[in-house]
């Protein structure tokens, strides 16, 4: 195991079965005679001007953005008072809150397994442990049918013992051994986190381990006494957005003050800081160390560290690198590329020789360069295909793949001038393929597959397979994939279908969105129906099971769409930064298509339609409702941002410009304030009446969008109502017990409105 991370604001990449295909049904585009755009006079609360100062002067709430400030305090408690009595006072909240827990908390779950030196590691949590324990176990123990666990860390007594709210945030651990980690505890469930060096083999904290105070690190093991840290070196080490632009070599027993710099990038770099990467082959010995300089959120510089000094390496700014294969002392990066670069498109997996990519200025003693006929070109998606996800070995490389959202496996093998030798594995038709954890050194990796109605299978892949070189084209028989566990159902998905469709966006695109809904629905338009998107980020969302879904929505007689608009991964990099900065009005034209599309079809009505979205989906759900109320009687606006005025000025915002645009560059402001859901509420509008839902400890999407956003609508006399858990942080996975609430709440909230 090189490391586990938790961490709910990363989806998980599992798709749904699909009882049809796209374009059965060809409907007219949306237009604004079906939806009428926002209109043309300035909102009340609209700035006089789009300047920094001016927006400040608009804002008649900025006191909330005070986290602990006393005011907003008191706004939070009133708010949540009036919240819980219409939301936890319903005669369904308590069947819903105990119908979840027993889902989150139940014992037959699919333990989530890590490799971990020679066994399986892995973080549980249920109603007895809330917090969760690390425990671990043999591979053999783990595919038997009783799985035999020994606890290295219970957060739950850790907690109790030193009087803090710990959460866990992962567990990094030295290769090859994987017997020192590096352990993050998060107080509160906040992206921050402390740093302790446990030793799994006396399962103690190290005596003389390393220790990081709280903050937003990123780190790597590059020896056993030796770290590469980005982090807080004090003032004037982080960028506006809060995250740090130095990396430093800190060595056991120095403190941070006394750690060495190896790489510095600059105090106005963009995205999500610096960071560091130590890149390792199947035995675990370094095969390279690259650092990661972002220029903005999706741009950034590649470095090789070599020798202890940086060189740029002449890779595209939009890359992502997945890992390196080494041949003796030939080291070769793995990566996707989301810009055409050199004779490769946007969305290609490729193989480079370190050496062929230093700069034709830069140093030449970096090793041999072996010029070979091995393609460069590993996997070539088609416009309807993404790469999902990559898993690096020596001699392979194991590919997820979208396919019309959709998932397939695949491993490739170089066979030199033939090229790459393709093993396509057999998968679950019409369901989400993920990768799980791998090991290097057994030539293994878990696989997963679930769809929205049927559970999550688990099972463990060999990726080693014959290839002849002598042969240019190869079509062996599948590897197999040796299932180890299946998730029981949680509700009975035997009366339901899932049905893919497609809606035409206002500039003609095609839309894919999923329909799941009972077998024998009437097409009338009366079907209760939540419609969820994101579009963001390159992040994909192929459908995955949702047991608390299932069971409070579905078993309930109601219909469950996931849209699958632009801004997401869903068909490579052009899908997403097709909406990107000035084009972002194009996604929100992408789900209020989607939402009338349903109507159109006799799915739903406007008067059934609720709409959920978090995070980048709450600005997605907060337009939907200030630009198209026509289409929706309900809304969950979870964790969201809603001031896109003021979103880079609220931690860790400005790590963003590079998905929204620069509210400080007047152009810019212009078409980020057309939208801004916040400065474009109106009198006199059939806004429904919205949920809005935050979290105090989220240092990722600041507390104050939601607050203001819900301030503002008591000002104008909207009804709505507003609750802000007060531990958590933007991933909710803090506790099972709490999140069973949370869920409930929303599931309640969504049953007021949509089947009353």
């Amino acid at each position: 195991m090189n490391r586990l991370i938790l961490s709910a604001a990363i989806p998980a990449l599992l798709l749904a079965a699909c009882a049809s295909g796209p374009g059965q049904m060809q409907v007219p585009a949306l237009n604004a005679a079906d939806v009428p755009r926002v209109m043309q006079t300035p909102p009340p609360h609209f700035p006089a001007d789009l300047t920094p100062a001016g927006v400040r002067a608009a804002d008649d709430h900025l006191v909330l953005e005070e986290v602990n400030g006393t005011e907003a305090i008191a706004f939070v408690a009133e708010s949540n008072r009036r919240a819980l009595a219409s939301l936890e006072g319903d005669r369904r909240y308590e069947t819903f809150r105990q119908q979840t827990e027993a889902i989150l908390t139940a014992t037959d779950r699919i333990p989530s397994p890590s490799f971990l030196g020679d066994g399986i590691g892995n973080f549980w949590q249920d109603a007895a442990n809330p917090k969760g324990v690390w425990r671990r176990t043999t591979l053999e123990s783990y595919r038997s049918a009783n799985t035999r666990w020994e606890t290295m860390l219970d957060i739950d007594a850790l907690s109790r013992a030193e009087g803090r709210d710990w959460v866990w945030k992962g567990a990094d651990c030295l290769a090859p051994d994987e017997t020192r980690c590096l352990i993050s505890l998060s107080d509160g469930g906040k992206d921050a986190v402390v740093v302790r060096e446990f030793d799994t083999s006396t399962g103690l904290w190290v005596e003389d381990g390393f220790i990081l105070p709280e903050g937003k690190h990123r780190l790597e093991w590059l020896e056993r006494d030796t770290l590469l840290v980005a982090t807080d070196f004090g003032p004037g080490t982080l960028t506006e957005s809060g995250y740090p632009f130095i990396v430093k070599s800190l060595t056991r027993g120095q403190t941070l003050a006394q750690a060495t710099e190896v790489y510095r990038g600059d105090i106005g770099d963009g995205g999500y800081g610096v960071s560091p990467s130590v890149l390792r082959d199947d035995s675990g010995a370094i095969a390279a160390v690259l650092i990661h300089r972002p220029l903005d959120t999706f741009r950034g510089e590649t470095w090789l560290l070599d020798g202890g000094r940086p060189m740029k390496l002449d890779l595209p700014e939009r890359v992502n690198v997945h890992g390196a294969m080494r041949d003796g002392t030939i080291t070769d990066l793995i990566f996707t590329i989301d810009e055409s670069w050199r004779r490769h498109q946007a969305g290609e997996l490729l193989r480079y020789q370190v050496g062929e990519l230093r700069l034709a200025d830069g140093p030449r003693e970096l090793g041999q360069v072996v010029i070979s006929n091995a393609s460069k070109t590993i996997f070539r998606p088609t416009d309807r295909q993404s790469v999902a996800s990559v898993a690096v070995f020596d001699d392979r490389v194991a590919l997820a793949i979208n396919d019309n959202v959709r998932g397939r496996l695949s491993i490739f093998a170089d066979r030199g001038e033939w090229g790459w030798a393709e093993r396509q594995v057999d998968v679950p038709d019409n369901s989400a393929v993920a990768l799980g954890d791998r090991s290097r050194s057994r030539g293994a990796l878990f696989v997963s597959s679930q769809n929205f109605l049927t559970p999550t299978a688990l099972g463990l892949l060999d990726v080693d397979f014959e290839v002849d070189r002598r042969q240019p084209d190869v079509a062996p028989s599948p590897n197999a994939i040796v299932q180890v566990r299946s998730a029981p159902a949680k509700f009975d998905a035997s009366t339901h279908v899932t049905e893919q469709f497609e809606a035409r966006s206002s500039d003609g695109t095609m839309i894919p969105y999923f329909v799941t809904r009972p077998r024998d629905l009437v097409m009338d338009g009366s079907a209760p129906t939540i419609l969820f998107g994101y579009g963001g980020f390159q992040v994909s969302f192929p459908p995955a099971y949702k047991p608390e879904m299932g069971k409070l929505w579905l078993e309930n007689g109601g219909v469950f769409v996931q849209a699958n608009i632009r801004g997401g991964g869903e068909f490579g990099p052009q899908w997403h930064q097709s909406v990107l900065n000035e084009n972002r009005q194009l996604a929100f034209d992408d789900f209020a298509a989607v939402a009338a599309d349903l109507h159109r079809r006799g799915i739903s009505s406007p008067r059934r339609t609720g709409i959920y979205g978090r995070s980048n989906g709450g600005v997605l759900t907060s337009v939907t409702m200030t630009q198209h109320p026509e289409l929706i009687h309900a809304a969950v606006i979870e964790s969201p941002l809603i001031d896109m005025l003021r979103y880079h000025e609220l931690p860790a915002g400005a790590s963003w410009i590079g998905e929204y645009g620069d509210p400080r560059i007047p152009e810019e402001a212009a078409w980020i304030a057309r939208y801004s859901a916040y400065q474009q509420l109106r009198p006199g509008a059939d806004y429904p009446r919205a949920y809005i839902t935050t979290n105090t400890r989220d240092d990722r999407v600041h507390p104050g969008h939601a607050r203001k956003f819900a301030a503002r609508l008591t000002d104008m006399g909207y009804d709505h109502l507003y609750y802000e858990e007060t531990s958590g942080g933007h991933s909710n996975d803090a506790d099972p017990v709490a999140n069973a609430r949370r869920w409930a709440r929303h599931y309640v909230y969504l049953a007021q409105q949509l089947m009353d």
